[in-house]
């Protein structure tokens, strides 16, 4: 027997789920070595902004992870 035999006519329709939360996760873990690599920029009296464009990349990486934990349905 499947798994819709067993439910009655009347159930309402489950919907997938969505989300990923390790990848939730990663999002978050890429936004904070984000904001270190800003506050060592920052300590460094901002002698050079390589270090806030590898920190705008790590945001944007950020961004698209979250929004890839959202957007993607689990498995």
């Amino acid at each position: 027997m499947t798994r819709a035999d067993h439910l009655p006519d009347d159930a309402p329709a489950v919907r997938s789920r969505r989300g990923w939360v390790s990848l939730y996760a990663v999002a978050f873990a890429l936004m904070g070595v984000a904001g270190i690599i800003l506050v060592v920029a920052s300590l460094g009296s901002l002698n050079s902004i390589g270090l806030l464009w590898v920190s705008a990349g790590f945001s944007a990486a950020a961004v698209v992870a979250a929004v890839a934990s959202v957007a993607v349905p689990r498995r």
